[in-house]
């Protein structure tokens, strides 16, 4: 199934709305701003952002590059590299129009990624200028690419968790991340409060990649721990009960400038594929 560029926006849109509506403690929500980043500044990004994402004459590092550009322009700081990175592809995938399901066409997008891919996404990070960006050896973003884009991601897989998706077609996104969703929106009826158990279990999981750029790995046992009892807490008919817990949670990590900004891209990509499977159906 082929959706229409219109429509893939309106998806994208709305993934994002709905991460920006889930409690996530460390990073930005109604519920709290933080980092120097307001529920407004994610809001005006998801929009300028949304129409290069979805031009179908354009690449996937066009794409990518322009989003961020685009974000750049509109709101003056790094918002949404990492949503940028995981939603384009999803978004190229459901173009296809060859009647795969969306992993399967997600799987040929990333088989498909060139060196020019690669030079505008080089182009992009560099411009987005995320927080723990240093020099490498081998395929710096400030140089010009000479490998494709997923083996330039393959570079970067060990210590970004965005790039090893690139490498494991999402493995994290369709065989985790999705499962806690459907099992959390099964059991409260609720898109948020499903993103919200996403974020919590993946970060009892699996460390947080942006904050390991920026501290080593200090924080992440306290941040694993108490985003386990976390999920454990909201494991019940009423995860508003946990709201105390979440603001206490969001409290202490904000003020030791703690953002788990990578899981929080990643649980927009997980609400972004469940509203493309939707459609699909």
């Amino acid at each position: 199934m082929t959706l229409s560029p219109a429509r893939l926006a309106e998806c994208y849109q709305e993934a994002c709305e709905l991460e920006l509506q889930a409690f996530k403690p460390g990073n930005v929500s109604v519920y709290a701003d933080g980092h120097d980043m307001t529920v407004a500044d994610f809001r005006i990004s998801a929009q300028v952002s949304a129409a290069p994402l979805c031009q179908p004459e354009y690449s996937l590092g066009e794409k990518i590059y322009h989003a961020v550009k685009a974000t750049r322009e509109a709101v003056g700081c790094n918002t949404n590299l990492g949503i940028i990175l995981l939603a384009a592809p999803l978004l190229q995938a459901a173009l296809d129009p060859s009647g795969l399901s969306l992993r399967a066409a997600l799987r040929r997008v990333l088989a498909a990624t060139t060196r020019s891919d690669a030079d505008w996404v080089f182009r992009a990070i560099a411009l987005a200028a995320p927080g723990g960006l240093g020099k490498t050896e081998d395929q710096d973003v400030h140089t010009a690419a000479t490998v494709t884009l997923k083996a330039a991601m393959r570079l970067a897989a060990d210590k970004d968790r965005i790039a090893l998706q690139y490498l494991t077609d999402y493995e994290d996104i369709f065989d985790f991340a999705l499962p806690t969703y459907y099992n959390g929106e099964n059991m409260w009826q609720s898109k948020s409060w499903s993103a919200v158990v996403v974020y919590t279990t993946m970060l009892s999981r699996f460390p947080d990649s942006h904050i390991e750029r920026k501290y080593g790995k200090q924080h992440s046992p306290m941040v694993m721990q108490t985003m386990a009892q976390l999920t454990q807490v909201l494991a019940t008919p009423n995860p508003g009960q946990a709201l105390p817990l979440l603001y206490q949670a969001d409290a202490t990590l904000k003020a030791q400038r703690i953002n788990p900004g990578t899981t929080a891209d990643m649980t927009v990509a997980t609400l972004l594929a469940v509203l493309l499977q939707e459609e699909w159906t």
